[in-house]
């Protein structure tokens, strides 16, 4: 979420330098490491970058280039903390046991670490058990990815030649793999063709045909879902968290100045920001964000208390379920369960999460998804 946050930072910030009274000459980067070096990639996809805020326009001269500059170094700087704070954590399933995976795949994830689509990536990886290797992407510069021509992520290199875009396309691409030993991913990913489009902003979007599909025979479409129904539920409720859940995450953690800071609050703290640093990370990426979450409240017609949206959200799945099973997969996690589970995860530490596990029936599922991925309960 901090990284996500980094970047909002600096197109607010871009807005403000680039207004006609504040523009000046020049520009501004915050390089960080060095972006790995790939060559004879196949990649699968091309992408733009999100619509760029223009918030707060009435601001100019000196004061909009102040406040410009305060929005850029404070996105920099949090980003920077956040990526320290990611490579200090981040322990893998392939550095804790050293194996490699019944698939042979060798697996490179680009990511944010907060980002709710790389997060159900992670949960997939986790759950499945296959070792796989993180760079966390700059929000802001995008260095790591600056090979790609598809510019958002998660993107998933696999065996360092085939490029993997889009979290579903991922996940179903790999659980295809590791049921199908007999074709590659490079002939599995060509079941899921690009398809671009223009929406009604003029926008050019792309999207993936047959994402939410798994491409197996009949027998093992079969031995995967074994009772009727299973298969269209699961799509559905992959979907419902692409389409929905996601976009009330935002919304809901910055829901008000209060819960704005606290968040940026907790975001310093975890990074160990020194008392310059967590001025700008803390209160004007609080400030900033605040300000887009309403803007996402409207785009997405969500209630006045966008709380009541989550939790309605949440106990709409917990009753998908139903009491007689552990996991919408029944004795085991299935697709749907790891997206939701991915997506709800990065509120972890803040108040929305904790509101959510106090006023839902989601409480119990949650634990036990915990522990399933933590176990890599679907190792194969």
């Amino acid at each position: 979420m901090a990284a996500a946050c980094a970047r909002s930072l600096a197109k607010v910030g871009w807005t403000f330098l680039e207004c006609p009274a504040a523009r000046r000459p020049g520009t501004v980067s915050y390089p960080l490491g060095n972006p790995s070096t790939r060559v004879s990639r196949r990649a699968y996809g091309t992408g733009g970058t999100g619509p760029r805020a223009k918030l707060l326009s009435s601001l100019r001269g000196a004061g909009g280039r102040a406040l410009g500059c305060a929005f850029l170094l404070g996105g920099g700087l949090s980003f920077y903390q956040t990526v320290k704070l990611s490579v200090q954590r981040q322990q893998h399933l392939a550095q804790e046991d050293g194996e490699v995976p019944a698939a042979g795949l060798k697996l490179v994830l680009y990511q944010y670490k907060t980002c709710p689509f790389c997060s159900k990536v992670r949960a997939f990886l986790d759950y499945s058990g296959l070792p796989y290797q993180v760079v966390e992407v700059n929000p802001v510069m995008r260095q790591e990815i600056k090979w790609s021509t598809y510019r958002k992520v998660p993107i998933l290199m696999v065996n360092d030649d085939v490029q993997l875009n889009d979290s579903s396309v991922i996940i179903s691409s790999l659980s295809t793999c590791l049921i199908n030993k007999e074709k590659s991913i490079s002939e599995i990913l060509r079941c899921y063709p690009e398809m671009k489009s223009v929406n009604d902003s003029g926008k050019e979007v792309t999207e993936y045909n047959n994402k939410y599909w798994l491409m197996l025979s009949e027998a093992e479409t079969a031995l995967t879902y074994p009772e009727k129904g299973m298969q269209k539920e699961e799509m559905k409720w992959r979907k419902w968290a692409d389409s929905w859940l996601v976009h009330l995450i935002s919304p809901n953690v910055y829901r008000t100045t209060d819960e704005a800071l606290a968040s940026f609050d907790y975001i310093v703290r975890e990074g160990k920001f020194g008392t310059f640093e967590g001025f700008f990370a803390k209160y004007v990426g609080a400030a900033a964000m605040f300000i887009i979450s309403k803007r996402l409240k409207k785009r997405h017609n969500l209630q006045d208390d966008v709380r009541q949206d989550l939790y309605k959200a949440v106990n709409d799945w917990v009753a998908a379920i139903g009491k007689k099973r552990k996991f919408m997969g029944g004795d085991k996690p299935n697709l749907a369960d790891l997206a939701v589970f991915g997506v709800l995860r990065v509120m972890e530490g803040l108040q929305a999460f904790d509101d959510m596990m106090k006023n839902t029936r989601v409480k119990y599922w949650y634990q036990r998804m915990e522990r399933a991925t933590l176990n890599h309960e679907g190792r194969k």
